[in-house]
Protein backbone atom coordinates (compact mmCIF):
# COMPACT_ATOMS: atom_id res chain seq x y z
CA UNK A 1 0.00 0.00 0.00
CA UNK A 2 1.31 2.94 -0.99
CA UNK A 3 2.29 6.01 1.94
CA UNK A 4 0.06 8.96 2.32
CA UNK A 5 -3.32 9.44 0.29
CA UNK A 6 -4.83 9.27 -2.92
CA UNK A 7 -5.13 12.98 -3.19
CA UNK A 8 -1.57 13.67 -2.58
CA UNK A 9 0.04 11.50 -5.16
CA UNK A 10 -2.14 12.73 -7.65
CA UNK A 11 -2.47 16.03 -7.24
CA UNK A 12 1.29 17.52 -9.15
CA UNK A 13 3.71 19.68 -8.69
CA UNK A 14 3.22 21.91 -6.02
CA UNK A 15 4.88 25.29 -6.47
CA UNK A 16 7.57 26.12 -3.33
CA UNK A 17 6.15 28.66 -1.07
CA UNK A 18 8.11 30.63 1.55
CA UNK A 19 8.16 30.43 5.14
CA UNK A 20 7.58 33.86 6.54
CA UNK A 21 10.88 34.84 7.60
CA UNK A 22 10.40 38.58 8.69
CA UNK A 23 7.97 41.14 10.30
CA UNK A 24 5.32 42.33 7.44
CA UNK A 25 2.21 44.25 7.91
CA UNK A 26 -1.03 43.34 6.30
CA UNK A 27 -4.67 44.60 6.29
CA UNK A 28 -6.22 41.11 6.77
CA UNK A 29 -3.38 37.88 8.10
CA UNK A 30 -5.67 34.22 8.22
CA UNK A 31 -4.18 31.82 10.11
CA UNK A 32 -4.50 28.46 8.10
CA UNK A 33 -4.78 27.65 3.87
CA UNK A 34 -7.64 24.64 4.15
CA UNK A 35 -10.93 25.68 2.53
CA UNK A 36 -12.50 28.19 5.43
CA UNK A 37 -9.08 30.29 4.99
CA UNK A 38 -8.92 29.91 1.43
CA UNK A 39 -12.02 31.26 0.66
CA UNK A 40 -11.78 33.75 3.14
CA UNK A 41 -8.76 35.03 1.43
CA UNK A 42 -10.32 34.50 -1.82
CA UNK A 43 -13.33 36.32 -1.28
CA UNK A 44 -11.53 39.29 0.51
CA UNK A 45 -9.82 39.54 -2.81
CA UNK A 46 -12.50 39.70 -4.88
CA UNK A 47 -13.95 42.26 -2.82
CA UNK A 48 -10.84 44.64 -3.55
CA UNK A 49 -9.28 44.02 -0.14
CA UNK A 50 -5.52 43.75 -1.62
CA UNK A 51 -3.20 43.33 1.34
CA UNK A 52 -4.06 39.65 2.71
CA UNK A 53 -1.70 37.59 3.94
CA UNK A 54 -2.30 33.71 4.66
CA UNK A 55 -0.59 31.45 7.39
CA UNK A 56 0.15 27.77 6.90
CA UNK A 57 1.73 25.46 9.57
CA UNK A 58 2.04 22.94 6.83
CA UNK A 59 1.37 22.85 3.13
CA UNK A 60 -2.16 23.91 1.58
CA UNK A 61 -5.13 21.85 2.33
CA UNK A 62 -3.12 19.49 4.56
CA UNK A 63 -5.82 19.27 6.97
CA UNK A 64 -9.69 17.65 6.19
CA UNK A 65 -9.68 20.18 3.13
CA UNK A 66 -7.02 17.97 1.13
CA UNK A 67 -8.45 14.42 2.59
CA UNK A 68 -12.25 14.39 2.44
CA UNK A 69 -14.54 12.43 -0.21
CA UNK A 70 -14.52 15.54 -2.24
CA UNK A 71 -18.58 15.89 -2.75
CA UNK A 72 -19.80 19.35 -2.83
CA UNK A 73 -23.61 19.85 -2.03
CA UNK A 74 -25.31 21.82 0.20
CA UNK A 75 -26.47 21.04 3.98
CA UNK A 76 -24.20 21.05 6.88
CA UNK A 77 -23.64 18.81 9.74
CA UNK A 78 -26.89 18.94 11.29
CA UNK A 79 -29.70 17.29 9.80
CA UNK A 80 -31.84 19.33 7.87
CA UNK A 81 -34.95 18.47 10.46
CA UNK A 82 -33.03 19.47 13.41
CA UNK A 83 -32.19 22.89 11.31
CA UNK A 84 -35.83 23.23 10.67
CA UNK A 85 -37.31 22.35 13.82
CA UNK A 86 -34.34 25.19 15.91
CA UNK A 87 -34.54 27.82 13.73
CA UNK A 88 -37.66 27.60 11.97
CA UNK A 89 -38.56 27.41 8.01
CA UNK A 90 -36.98 31.09 7.12
CA UNK A 91 -34.12 31.15 9.05
CA UNK A 92 -33.29 27.75 8.05
CA UNK A 93 -34.12 27.95 4.50
CA UNK A 94 -32.00 30.93 4.67
CA UNK A 95 -29.47 29.28 6.14
CA UNK A 96 -29.40 26.27 3.53
CA UNK A 97 -29.34 28.86 0.75
CA UNK A 98 -26.07 30.04 1.70
CA UNK A 99 -24.30 26.32 1.07
CA UNK A 100 -26.82 26.40 -2.27
CA UNK A 101 -25.17 29.76 -2.97
CA UNK A 102 -21.55 28.04 -2.40
CA UNK A 103 -21.72 25.38 -4.51
CA UNK A 104 -22.08 27.74 -7.36
CA UNK A 105 -19.42 29.60 -6.06
CA UNK A 106 -17.51 26.58 -6.23
CA UNK A 107 -18.43 25.80 -9.64
CA UNK A 108 -17.45 29.55 -10.60
CA UNK A 109 -13.96 29.87 -9.15
CA UNK A 110 -13.31 26.64 -10.88
CA UNK A 111 -14.21 28.06 -14.24
CA UNK A 112 -12.59 31.97 -13.28
CA UNK A 113 -9.66 30.68 -11.88
CA UNK A 114 -8.88 27.29 -14.54
CA UNK A 115 -8.50 25.36 -11.68
CA UNK A 116 -7.94 21.52 -13.10
CA UNK A 117 -9.56 19.79 -9.88
CA UNK A 118 -11.01 16.64 -11.77
CA UNK A 119 -14.36 18.34 -11.49
CA UNK A 120 -17.35 15.60 -12.35
CA UNK A 121 -21.06 16.97 -13.16
CA UNK A 122 -22.72 13.62 -12.09
CA UNK A 123 -25.02 15.22 -8.77
CA UNK A 124 -25.15 12.81 -6.01
CA UNK A 125 -27.35 9.66 -5.33
CA UNK A 126 -28.85 9.62 -1.85
CA UNK A 127 -29.04 5.63 -1.95
CA UNK A 128 -31.71 4.13 0.46
CA UNK A 129 -29.98 1.35 2.43
CA UNK A 130 -32.86 -0.16 3.56
CA UNK A 131 -36.67 -1.89 1.79
CA UNK A 132 -39.24 1.11 2.04
CA UNK A 133 -38.61 3.36 -0.68
CA UNK A 134 -41.56 5.48 1.44
CA UNK A 135 -38.34 7.33 3.55
CA UNK A 136 -37.02 8.68 0.15
CA UNK A 137 -40.62 9.74 -1.13
CA UNK A 138 -41.26 11.68 2.85
CA UNK A 139 -37.85 13.25 2.13
CA UNK A 140 -37.84 14.27 -1.50
CA UNK A 141 -41.60 16.39 -0.61
CA UNK A 142 -39.98 17.49 2.64
CA UNK A 143 -37.17 19.14 1.37
CA UNK A 144 -39.27 20.72 -1.96
CA UNK A 145 -41.39 21.92 0.59
CA UNK A 146 -38.95 23.51 3.27
CA UNK A 147 -35.94 24.36 1.54
CA UNK A 148 -36.89 24.15 -2.07
CA UNK A 149 -35.00 21.42 -3.20
CA UNK A 150 -35.82 19.40 -6.16
CA UNK A 151 -34.37 15.95 -5.60
CA UNK A 152 -35.34 13.49 -8.44
CA UNK A 153 -36.64 10.54 -6.98
CA UNK A 154 -34.73 7.16 -8.73
CA UNK A 155 -36.85 3.50 -8.53
CA UNK A 156 -35.29 0.36 -8.16
CA UNK A 157 -35.26 -0.52 -12.19
CA UNK A 158 -33.62 3.08 -12.99
CA UNK A 159 -31.05 2.79 -9.85
CA UNK A 160 -29.98 -0.89 -11.17
CA UNK A 161 -28.60 1.62 -14.03
CA UNK A 162 -26.87 3.37 -11.81
CA UNK A 163 -25.46 1.09 -9.42
CA UNK A 164 -24.99 -2.37 -9.99
CA UNK A 165 -25.60 -3.55 -6.27
CA UNK A 166 -28.13 -5.53 -4.94
CA UNK A 167 -28.01 -3.87 -1.61
CA UNK A 168 -30.31 -0.42 -2.65
CA UNK A 169 -33.79 -0.34 -3.20
CA UNK A 170 -34.47 3.18 -4.64
CA UNK A 171 -32.16 6.60 -4.33
CA UNK A 172 -32.61 10.14 -4.53
CA UNK A 173 -30.86 12.28 -7.07
CA UNK A 174 -29.19 15.83 -6.17
CA UNK A 175 -28.71 17.47 -9.16
CA UNK A 176 -27.36 20.39 -8.50
CA UNK A 177 -24.27 18.35 -6.73
CA UNK A 178 -20.94 17.59 -7.81
CA UNK A 179 -17.52 16.05 -6.94
CA UNK A 180 -13.99 17.23 -7.27
CA UNK A 181 -10.46 16.25 -6.10
CA UNK A 182 -10.05 18.36 -3.06
CA UNK A 183 -6.99 19.26 -2.75
CA UNK A 184 -6.24 19.90 -6.56
CA UNK A 185 -9.35 22.45 -5.82
CA UNK A 186 -7.34 23.57 -2.74
CA UNK A 187 -3.86 24.10 -4.33
CA UNK A 188 -5.76 26.23 -7.23
CA UNK A 189 -7.57 28.30 -4.66
CA UNK A 190 -3.96 29.00 -3.08
CA UNK A 191 -2.51 29.72 -7.15
CA UNK A 192 -5.75 32.57 -7.69
CA UNK A 193 -4.49 34.15 -3.94
CA UNK A 194 -1.59 34.66 -5.13
CA UNK A 195 -2.23 35.55 -8.84
CA UNK A 196 -4.66 37.75 -7.44
CA UNK A 197 -2.04 39.49 -4.85
CA UNK A 198 -2.64 37.91 -1.71
CA UNK A 199 0.37 35.85 -0.28
CA UNK A 200 0.66 32.70 1.21
CA UNK A 201 3.38 31.25 3.69
CA UNK A 202 3.57 28.04 4.19
CA UNK A 203 5.49 26.08 7.06
CA UNK A 204 4.81 29.00 8.98
CA UNK A 205 3.04 27.38 12.76
CA UNK A 206 1.34 30.54 14.64
CA UNK A 207 3.02 30.14 18.01
CA UNK A 208 0.89 33.06 19.46
CA UNK A 209 -1.44 36.14 18.82
CA UNK A 210 -0.62 39.28 20.57
CA UNK A 211 -4.34 41.44 20.43
CA UNK A 212 -4.23 45.16 21.14
CA UNK A 213 -6.51 48.10 20.12
CA UNK A 214 -4.98 49.67 16.80
CA UNK A 215 -3.46 45.89 15.43
CA UNK A 216 -3.27 42.38 15.98
CA UNK A 217 0.08 40.96 15.83
CA UNK A 218 0.24 37.14 14.66
CA UNK A 219 4.08 35.42 15.52
CA UNK A 220 5.39 32.07 14.41
CA UNK A 221 8.95 31.04 15.03
CA UNK A 222 10.55 33.24 12.38
CA UNK A 223 8.74 36.14 11.63
CA UNK A 224 4.96 38.15 12.65
CA UNK A 225 2.52 39.46 10.37
CA UNK A 226 0.47 42.82 12.04
CA UNK A 227 -3.08 42.94 11.10
CA UNK A 228 -6.08 44.79 11.44
CA UNK A 229 -8.15 41.90 11.05
CA UNK A 230 -6.91 38.28 12.05
CA UNK A 231 -8.97 35.39 11.13
CA UNK A 232 -8.42 31.91 12.70
CA UNK A 233 -9.37 29.01 10.29
CA UNK A 234 -7.77 26.19 11.81
CA UNK A 235 -9.76 23.55 12.25
CA UNK A 236 -8.87 20.73 14.56
CA UNK A 237 -5.31 21.85 13.90
CA UNK A 238 -4.37 24.79 16.48
CA UNK A 239 -2.79 23.50 19.65
CA UNK A 240 -3.38 25.40 21.95
CA UNK A 241 -3.51 29.11 19.79
CA UNK A 242 -6.84 30.06 21.03
CA UNK A 243 -8.05 28.00 24.15
CA UNK A 244 -11.65 30.05 23.56
CA UNK A 245 -12.29 28.64 19.80
CA UNK A 246 -10.06 24.95 20.92
CA UNK A 247 -12.55 24.34 24.27
CA UNK A 248 -15.71 24.81 21.49
CA UNK A 249 -14.59 21.45 19.32
CA UNK A 250 -14.02 18.19 18.74
CA UNK A 251 -11.49 16.32 17.00
CA UNK A 252 -13.23 13.35 15.21
CA UNK A 253 -11.08 11.46 12.93
CA UNK A 254 -12.75 9.65 9.54
CA UNK A 255 -11.27 7.52 7.01
CA UNK A 256 -10.91 7.05 3.53
CA UNK A 257 -9.62 3.99 0.93
CA UNK A 258 -8.45 4.01 -2.31
CA UNK A 259 -8.36 0.88 -4.71
CA UNK A 260 -6.15 0.01 -7.24
CA UNK A 261 -7.76 0.57 -11.17
CA UNK A 262 -10.52 -1.13 -11.82
CA UNK A 263 -10.79 -0.64 -15.19
CA UNK A 264 -14.44 -1.50 -17.10
CA UNK A 265 -15.32 -3.31 -13.49
CA UNK A 266 -15.74 -0.30 -11.83
CA UNK A 267 -18.11 1.46 -14.97
CA UNK A 268 -20.15 -1.96 -14.88
CA UNK A 269 -20.54 -1.71 -11.08
CA UNK A 270 -21.07 2.08 -11.10
CA UNK A 271 -22.63 3.48 -14.61
CA UNK A 272 -23.51 6.77 -12.46
CA UNK A 273 -20.94 10.00 -12.54
CA UNK A 274 -22.74 10.27 -9.58
CA UNK A 275 -21.00 10.68 -5.90
CA UNK A 276 -23.24 8.50 -3.62
CA UNK A 277 -23.62 7.89 -0.20
CA UNK A 278 -26.26 6.08 1.73
CA UNK A 279 -29.56 6.85 4.06
CA UNK A 280 -28.05 5.02 7.30
CA UNK A 281 -27.37 7.25 10.04
CA UNK A 282 -23.42 6.00 9.93
CA UNK A 283 -23.34 5.96 6.30
CA UNK A 284 -20.73 4.70 3.66
CA UNK A 285 -19.92 7.71 0.71
CA UNK A 286 -18.42 6.71 -2.30
CA UNK A 287 -17.92 7.67 -5.85
CA UNK A 288 -15.37 6.14 -9.10
CA UNK A 289 -12.63 8.61 -9.92
CA UNK A 290 -11.62 9.68 -13.47
CA UNK A 291 -8.81 6.57 -13.30
CA UNK A 292 -11.11 4.04 -12.45
CA UNK A 293 -10.34 3.99 -9.33
CA UNK A 294 -13.58 3.49 -6.69
CA UNK A 295 -12.98 5.59 -3.35
CA UNK A 296 -14.75 4.88 -0.56
CA UNK A 297 -15.01 6.78 2.98
CA UNK A 298 -16.64 6.19 6.33
CA UNK A 299 -16.72 5.69 10.06
CA UNK A 300 -15.70 7.93 12.81
CA UNK A 301 -13.29 7.56 15.71
CA UNK A 302 -11.59 9.80 18.20
CA UNK A 303 -8.57 8.46 17.55
CA UNK A 304 -6.15 7.72 14.46
CA UNK A 305 -5.91 4.17 12.66
CA UNK A 306 -2.76 2.69 11.03
CA UNK A 307 -3.35 2.72 6.93
CA UNK A 308 -3.50 -0.79 7.08
CA UNK A 309 -6.27 -0.58 9.36
CA UNK A 310 -8.15 1.17 7.95
CA UNK A 311 -8.30 -0.50 4.36
CA UNK A 312 -9.64 -3.77 6.29
CA UNK A 313 -12.37 -2.38 7.82
CA UNK A 314 -13.44 -0.18 4.93
CA UNK A 315 -12.94 -3.01 2.07
CA UNK A 316 -14.87 -5.15 4.39
CA UNK A 317 -17.50 -2.32 4.40
CA UNK A 318 -17.08 -2.17 0.44
CA UNK A 319 -17.43 -5.63 -0.28
CA UNK A 320 -21.39 -5.87 1.44
CA UNK A 321 -22.77 -3.45 -1.60
CA UNK A 322 -20.21 -4.85 -4.17
CA UNK A 323 -19.03 -8.53 -4.06
CA UNK A 324 -17.46 -8.68 -7.31
CA UNK A 325 -14.83 -6.26 -5.67
CA UNK A 326 -13.36 -8.69 -3.16
CA UNK A 327 -10.38 -8.91 -4.88
CA UNK A 328 -9.89 -5.99 -5.28
CA UNK A 329 -6.38 -4.58 -4.04
CA UNK A 330 -7.09 -1.27 -2.28
CA UNK A 331 -3.43 1.01 -3.29
CA UNK A 332 -4.58 4.05 -0.94
CA UNK A 333 -6.18 4.46 3.05
CA UNK A 334 -5.88 7.29 5.05
CA UNK A 335 -7.77 9.34 7.68
CA UNK A 336 -7.88 12.87 8.57
CA UNK A 337 -9.28 14.85 11.74
CA UNK A 338 -12.33 17.19 11.64
CA UNK A 339 -13.28 19.78 13.77
CA UNK A 340 -16.88 19.39 15.25
CA UNK A 341 -19.24 21.54 17.53
CA UNK A 342 -21.70 19.86 19.94
CA UNK A 343 -24.12 21.54 17.84
CA UNK A 344 -23.11 20.05 14.48
CA UNK A 345 -23.02 23.80 12.76
CA UNK A 346 -20.29 25.93 11.83
CA UNK A 347 -18.40 28.12 14.19
CA UNK A 348 -18.78 31.81 12.29
CA UNK A 349 -18.04 34.93 14.09
CA UNK A 350 -15.48 37.33 16.16
CA UNK A 351 -14.43 36.92 19.70
CA UNK A 352 -14.42 39.90 22.38
CA UNK A 353 -10.79 40.30 21.53
CA UNK A 354 -11.53 41.24 17.68
CA UNK A 355 -10.28 37.81 16.26
CA UNK A 356 -12.54 36.62 14.02
CA UNK A 357 -13.26 32.77 13.00
CA UNK A 358 -14.58 30.02 10.59
CA UNK A 359 -14.33 26.60 11.95
CA UNK A 360 -16.64 23.55 13.50
CA UNK A 361 -17.42 22.11 9.63
CA UNK A 362 -17.65 18.59 10.90
CA UNK A 363 -18.09 16.09 8.26
CA UNK A 364 -20.15 18.12 5.65
CA UNK A 365 -17.79 20.82 5.29
CA UNK A 366 -17.05 21.48 1.44
CA UNK A 367 -19.68 24.01 0.74
CA UNK A 368 -20.20 25.56 4.22
CA UNK A 369 -16.46 26.62 4.21
CA UNK A 370 -17.18 28.58 0.75
CA UNK A 371 -20.05 30.16 2.79
CA UNK A 372 -18.23 30.72 5.31
CA UNK A 373 -15.44 32.37 3.43
CA UNK A 374 -17.78 34.75 2.11
CA UNK A 375 -19.56 35.69 5.13
CA UNK A 376 -16.27 36.73 6.29
CA UNK A 377 -14.87 38.57 3.91
CA UNK A 378 -18.14 40.43 3.15
CA UNK A 379 -17.90 41.34 6.96
CA UNK A 380 -14.37 42.37 7.10
CA UNK A 381 -14.48 44.22 3.65
CA UNK A 382 -17.59 45.91 3.68
CA UNK A 383 -19.18 46.33 7.22
CA UNK A 384 -21.98 43.14 6.82
CA UNK A 385 -23.10 41.62 9.45
CA UNK A 386 -22.80 37.98 10.00
CA UNK A 387 -26.38 36.21 10.16
CA UNK A 388 -27.81 36.15 13.21
CA UNK A 389 -29.37 32.37 13.27
CA UNK A 390 -25.44 31.48 12.86
CA UNK A 391 -24.66 33.32 15.64
CA UNK A 392 -27.24 31.58 18.38
CA UNK A 393 -25.34 28.89 17.87
CA UNK A 394 -22.33 30.05 19.47
CA UNK A 395 -19.57 28.02 20.92
CA UNK A 396 -20.54 25.93 23.83
CA UNK A 397 -17.77 24.00 25.25
CA UNK A 398 -17.23 20.16 24.38
CA UNK A 399 -15.31 19.27 27.98
CA UNK A 400 -12.97 16.92 26.55
CA UNK A 401 -11.75 13.99 26.91
CA UNK A 402 -15.51 13.82 28.06
CA UNK A 403 -17.13 14.87 24.97
CA UNK A 404 -14.78 12.88 22.92
CA UNK A 405 -16.09 9.83 24.47
CA UNK A 406 -19.67 10.78 24.12
CA UNK A 407 -18.89 11.37 20.34
CA UNK A 408 -17.64 8.03 19.91
CA UNK A 409 -20.57 6.48 22.09
CA UNK A 410 -23.30 8.44 20.04
CA UNK A 411 -21.72 7.21 17.02
CA UNK A 412 -21.91 3.28 18.31
CA UNK A 413 -25.29 4.31 19.16
CA UNK A 414 -26.01 5.02 15.41
CA UNK A 415 -24.71 1.96 14.28
CA UNK A 416 -26.79 -0.08 16.61
CA UNK A 417 -30.24 1.97 15.64
CA UNK A 418 -28.61 1.09 11.68
CA UNK A 419 -28.98 -2.72 12.59
CA UNK A 420 -31.77 -2.59 14.25
CA UNK A 421 -33.74 -0.79 10.97
CA UNK A 422 -32.28 -3.77 9.01
CA UNK A 423 -33.38 -6.40 11.40
CA UNK A 424 -37.20 -4.63 11.71
CA UNK A 425 -37.16 -4.47 8.10
CA UNK A 426 -36.84 -8.34 7.62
Amino acid sequence: MNAGSYYEATAGDRPLRSTLEAHIDAEVCIIGAGFAGLATALGLLERGVRDVVVLEAEQVGFGASGRNGGFVFGGFSLDCADLLAQLGPVSAKSLYGLTRRAVTTIRERIRRHAIDCDAVEGGALWVNWFKDEAILRRQQQWMASQFGVAWQFVGATQLRGLINSPRYSAALLEPDAFHFHPLKYALGEARAIESSGGTVFEQSRVTRIETSSGATRVVTAHGSVRARHVVVAGGGHLHGLVPALERAMLPVATYVMVTEPLGDVLRELIPSRAAIYDTRFAFDYYRGLPDTRLLWGGRISVRDRHPADIATFLKRDMVKVFAPLRDAKVDYAWGGTMSYARHKMPQIGRLPNGLWYGLGFGGHGVAPTTAAGELLAASIAHGEPLPSELQRYGLPRTFRPAGLAAAQASYAWLQLKDRWREIAAL
